[in-house]
């Protein structure tokens, strides 16, 4: 099948958002420009980088003189639901953070993940075919102006908090039933 490349230069909405019960959550990236909407399928723990890297990577241009606010607008961030029908485009593999310092903005890239994506064995033989592959994987690109990173963090942020409380011993999600904690020599908690 051939590569899809879907690029968003000025998105209208560009979300996190999660589907289902804590515990249970399926995690998805939403872009939105115009008519067009693309959806990609995520981990937790991708949403929760993502959002802190991004956050890390304004301190850091805005530490260097660059005019980027410290915090988002809170009238601003985006609490509505994904976009319906929720059409799964790929699953995300390998994402990627870039600023341009010639428009001043972010561009966030999520790649779809391989079928070998983790194989440390084969890591040697897949850089010599990983340019050939990089024109079959599909991708989004999305350009934020800085302010609308802050706002898509800060709503990641939450979307990420709003799953199952940690336990107070090892820091282990607690399920509704509790956990077998291994802090308390496997007892409930």
């Amino acid at each position: 099948m051939p590569r899809r490349v879907y690029i968003f230069e000025d998105p209208d909405r560009f979300i996190a958002a999660a589907v289902g019960q804590p515990g249970s959550r399926v995690f998805y990236l939403q872009a939105r420009e115009g008519t067009r909407v693309v959806t990609v399928r995520l981990e937790k723990v991708q949403v929760a980088l993502l959002a802190e890297r991004l956050t890390e990577l304004l301190a850091e241009v805005r530490s260097r003189g660059a005019d980027v606010p410290e915090e988002p607008p809170a009238d601003q961030v985006d609490r509505a639901p994904l976009e319906e029908p929720l059409v799964e485009a790929f699953r995300v593999g390998t994402m990627a953070i870039v600023w341009d310092g010639d428009d001043e903005s972010i561009i966030v890239e999520a790649r779809e993940i391989t079928e070998d994506e983790g194989d440390e064995e084969e890591e040697e033989e897949e850089a010599v075919e990983t340019e050939a592959e990089d024109d079959e994987i599909d991708l989004v690109r999305v350009r934020l102006e800085p302010r609308r990173a802050l706002v898509f963090a800060a709503r990641a942020l939450e979307v990420v908090a709003g799953g199952r409380p940690p336990c107070p011993f090892c820091g282990q999600p607690l399920n509704p039933e509790g956990h077998i904690c291994v802090r308390r020599n496997g007892y409930m908690h």
